[in-house]
């Protein structure tokens, strides 16, 4: 089990960009099709930008036409937690970074392939590691 990252919100702020701070920690969303890794395909793999903790592998990232980048599956299933999200009268499924409680994005089940998923995530929430 990885540790956990605690910090004041202050810290967050001194170390996450404006963007990254407004959705890992204040659960916003960025614009569809605005973020870098949305059209991203190398291989490597995506991890939470405030932690660095594994959370999805380039093989899982398929183009679901939404505007953010979509997988589906966590490549660390233990580094991400599944919550439920009722705000602005939705049901919906929020996806948390594990390790440092950072809003990721949502889940749906709307996906291709054998699990039907869609892990809808802000590119803000991620970092990508380009293998090599």
């Amino acid at each position: 089990m990885t540790e956990k990252v605690e910090k004041t919100e202050e810290q967050w702020q001194e170390e996450l960009t404006p963007e990254q701070y407004e959705v890992l920690r204040r659960k916003g969303t960025e614009r569809p099709f605005s973020g870098e890794l949305n059209f991203n395909k190398e291989s490597g793999m995506y991890r939470c930008a405030a932690c660095g903790s594994d959370l999805f592998s380039s093989d899982a990232k398929f183009d679901s036409g939404t505007g953010w980048p979509s997988f589906t599956e966590p490549a660390e299933t233990p580094n991400i937690l599944l919550e439920p999200d009722n705000k602005f009268g939705m049901k919906r499924t929020e996806v948390v970074c594990a390790t440092c409680g950072g809003h990721l994005g949502h889940v749906f089940d709307d996906g291709p392939g054998p699990t039907g998923q869609r892990y809808c995530i802000n590119s803000a929430s991620l970092e990508f590691d380009k293998e090599t």
